[in-house]
């Protein structure tokens, strides 16, 4: 049952038949499928490569107001009969929920280009080896040693419920990560990320990893204190991803746990960002785990709150329709975005240094946690490229430095967005970021290294 085994749906609908006969007043069938490879590398040389081939049915069995969810890989009638005997057995013991339970109705799912690419579903060990031989060459030039993986993966998802969503899907993508060190524990890092490998430049992001790693050698030690910052797109990817996460969920308004509230300024006027999975410039896909079509949904417009993500549970009790943000079940963290856009601002890359005094460059974080979701207060540190910039020039490299820092304070002191945007990979997916000038970062103290 491979991702060359065709249509999963007629699994899907075998698995609904059979929760049925197990009693189920609705169920929902999810199957994720993925053939995914890697190829690692350190010390500039490939130590491993990995193939793997999986595909798990999730079962969500509705008994009136009681939920089980079970999944299992085992795929075979015998497999799933248990499956659907199980899912019923903890729907029978679990406790009534309020109100009743929701179930998307089948709605339009929209067309969507650019999701899948036949190089990425194509792509061999022999195509990553080269792209980790043209990064490698990069780090040896700059006397530094290149760490990382090049993965290609192929995923379908099928959703099918007893309502009569039908959905499927398969879509591609591609991740190279490459971290130079050298011989002092200097580190530089570099990525890329795209549905189609071969838009992947593996010189490019080894130059970019081993250019950060030399001119981060010998770092001094800044003391703790308050700082403007030049964030680099990795670390923008981590602050936009913990906003997007703490703060537009639906689920996290209605449990009171978001600092959203419609039309509130929450950031600087140059900050707008989205959500959209239909746009081929991030990573596409044109419907959610419950089969509920894509929307685009306005998270902040010029500084202000501006929308939600609802799944189906949260758009239900809101008395609006899912905007196609629902995960597997059993999900108890509600629905997130997972494909975020900010938009471009006007400032080059020289330009986001000018008029610093004292300050920064942030290449990404590291470690980093909410300590309090409504203030978006999050803790973590800087890793693999920091650089004092001094009178609107980098001077050197320092000591990585810890922080704690509100990130809604961080957009509302957001003084300057770059023109150019990368795409990245996130916690919950992908973003699509600028580089951020921020005119105040609370950094505590410095790392041993």
């Amino acid at each position: 049952m491979t991702l060359a085994g065709g249509s999963r749906l007629p699994l899907a609908e075998r698995l609904l038949r059979l929760a049925a006969a197990e009693g189920a007043s609705e169920a929902e069938v999810v199957v994720m499928a993925t053939d995914a490879s890697l190829t690692r590398f350190a010390n500039s040389e490939i130590h491993q490569n990995v193939y793997e081939t999986d595909v798990v049915a999730n079962l969500r069995f509705v008994a009136g107001r009681r939920v089980g969810v079970a999944s299992s890989g085992r795929l075979d009638r015998d497999g799933l009969r248990a499956l659907a005997e199980t899912a019923a057995r903890i729907a029978r013991v679990q406790p009534e929920v309020d109100g009743p339970v929701v179930l998307p109705e089948p709605g339009p799912i929209p067309e969507v280009a650019g999701a899948w690419s036949r190089a990425t579903a194509a792509a061999t060990p022999e195509r990553r080896a080269d792209g980790v031989r043209q990064g490698g060459a990069e780090a040896d030039a700059a006397g530094v040693l290149a760490f990382g993986s090049f993965s290609t993966s192929t995923d379908g998802l099928t959703v099918a419920n007893t309502r009569g969503v039908r959905a499927e899907q398969v879509t591609t993508q591609s991740r190279l990560v490459t971290i130079c060190m050298g011989p002092d524990g200097e580190a530089g890092y570099g990525e890329a990320l795209a549905v189609d490998v071969t838009s992947i430049d593996p010189a490019s992001v080894g130059r970019e990893a081993a250019g950060r790693a030399v001119r981060s050698r010998a770092p001094a030690v800044l003391p703790p204190g308050v700082y403007p910052v030049v964030l680099e797109p990795y670390a923008v990817v981590d602050l936009l991803d913990w906003i997007g996460a703490l703060g537009f969920s639906a689920l996290a308004v209605e449990e009171g746990r978001s600092f959203y509230e419609p039309g509130r300024r929450i950031a600087s006027e140059l900050v707008s960002t989205w959500d959209d999975a239909r746009d081929p410039a991030g990573t596409p896909t044109a419907f959610d785990y419950e089969g509920t079509g894509k929307q685009r949904v306005a998270l902040i417009e010029r500084g202000s709150c501006a929308g939600l993500v609802y799944d189906a549970a949260t758009a239900g009790r809101a008395g609006r329709r899912s905007t196609g943000h629902g995960l597997p079940a059993p999900n108890t963290y509600g629905p997130i975005p997972t494909n975020q856009f900010m938009a471009p601002g006007d400032a080059i890359p020289g330009e986001m240094l000018e008029g610093i005094r004292q300050g920064l460059l942030v290449t990404r974080f590291n470690y980093t946690n909410a300590v309090h979701p409504k203030r978006a207060i999050v803790t973590g540190m800087t890793r693999d490229g920091t650089f004092l910039v001094e009178r609107g020039e980098i001077v050197g490299p320092v000591r990585n430095l810890r922080f704690t820092q509100s990130y809604l304070d961080a957009l509302a002191g957001v003084e300057a967005v770059g023109r150019e945007r990368r795409l990245l990979a996130a916690e919950s997916g992908s973003c699509v970021v600028p580089r951020l000038r921020i005119g105040a970062w609370n950094f505590t103290g410095a790392t041993e290294h």
